[in-house]
């Protein structure tokens, strides 16, 4: 009697260890799955920033004017080439976003500019990269949603608490992000 209930009792422990290993190993699955698609934002955003300085050399030839707006480019590049988490990433590329957004309803107003065969090529290198952005922003909140799943969800939160793993912030647009930039001459 006393040998089957040593029985259990190890075959329970055993389960427990084999469930609690392969959690943990989800865990850090989804972590590293979160941490990569991160990865795949920066690399996009790099592209727009690589991308950035040949649209403002192309646009301040016609518009010297300006200033301002390229002004404003170049600190949003500069904060976010400082930023060192992803929230404060984030924050940089929406402040980035926002000045790329007036520089291109300016270009709407030139129209030498706007027929200048490099424009056009620049135009459509940056609205090919803001796409991607889109989508790599899109994947990574679903990777920070299965993971954030696997963290609260019961009972691998026991398993997630005792080892570290916490909630992660997803990636949510700036205050103003919804409103279309204005530009006054």
């Amino acid at each position: 009697m006393m040998k089957k209930i040593l029985i259990g009792v190890l075959v329970l422990v055993v389960i427990l260890v084999i469930y609690g290993v392969s959690t943990y190993n989800g865990l850090v699955t989804n972590s590293i799955s979160a941490d990569t698609q991160w990865k795949q934002v920066e690399t996009v955003y790099q592209r727009r920033y690589d991308l950035i300085p040949n649209l403002v050399e192309s646009v301040k030839g016609v518009m010297k004017q300006e200033q301002a707006v390229f002004t404003a480019i170049a600190d949003a590049r500069t904060k976010y080439s400082g930023a060192t988490t992803p929230d404060a990433k984030a924050k940089a590329a929406g402040e980035v976003e926002s000045a790329l957004g007036r520089l291109l309803v300016i270009t709407e107003n030139y129209p030498q500019l706007k027929s200048s065969e490099a424009m056009q090529s620049f135009m459509s290198q940056q609205e090919g990269t803001e796409n991607r952005i889109s989508t790599e922003r899109m994947r990574f909140n679903d990777a920070v949603k299965i993971y954030n799943l696997k963290v609260m969800r019961f009972p691998s939160s026991i398993i997630a608490s005792l080892t570290g793993f916490n909630e992660r912030s997803y990636f949510e647009a700036t205050a103003g992000a919804e409103n279309a930039p204005q530009v006054k001459f």
